[in-house]
């Protein structure tokens, strides 16, 4: 389901602030706000290799918050999900945006939020027709077809944009 829409229904935009976390490349602190929300946040402004480098971050956010190790294989497959999630965006961020600036997980017990902070103008969009066979041009097909909802969210006089993802915790 393509969006538009800056935030995904109920949501009331961004977390104010740095929402207690924060992180500089390999690193990135835990926090649990009111409410159980947990979140981390990855500076990737000026780093070379950040698509690996954003999959760790995720891939460490995803053991704290006891994503991984997987029990079973809807938990595996929620996991690799995300971390598939995490790698589109910040290609396509290096790819049609003059890079990622910052890289943002937020997790409730329902939600796993992603959101990549850019400072491109474009617009992502799911190549249509999509085409199997094409190469490249998959992204954000792949991101449409594997979230919940996915959007852009956009601060006026501030150049660039923040593209998100929601997928659904495992069960």
């Amino acid at each position: 389901m393509s969006t538009t829409r800056p935030y995904s229904p109920g949501d009331r935009g961004p977390e104010s602030g740095d929402g207690g976390a924060s992180g500089a490349p390999g690193g990135g602190g835990l926090a649990a706000p009111s409410g159980g929300r947990q979140a981390r946040r990855l500076s990737l402004d000026g780093e070379s290799g950040v698509v690996p480098l954003a999959r760790d971050f995720a891939r460490q956010a995803l053991h704290a918050w006891g994503w991984l190790p997987a029990a079973s294989a809807d938990q595996r497959a929620a996991a690799e999900d995300v971390l598939l999630v995490v790698s589109e965006l910040v290609t396509n961020a290096c790819l049609h945006a003059e890079g990622p600036d910052e890289l943002r997980i937020s997790c409730d017990n329902k939600v796993l939020r992603v959101e990549v902070s850019d400072r491109g103008a474009g617009q992502p969009a799911p190549r249509t027709p999509h085409r199997a066979g094409r190469p490249g041009g998959h992204g954000m097909f792949i991101v449409q077809r594997l979230c919940l909802d996915w959007g852009v969210a956009r601060t006026p006089g501030v150049a660039g944009k923040t593209v998100w993802a929601e997928l659904g915790a495992p069960a």
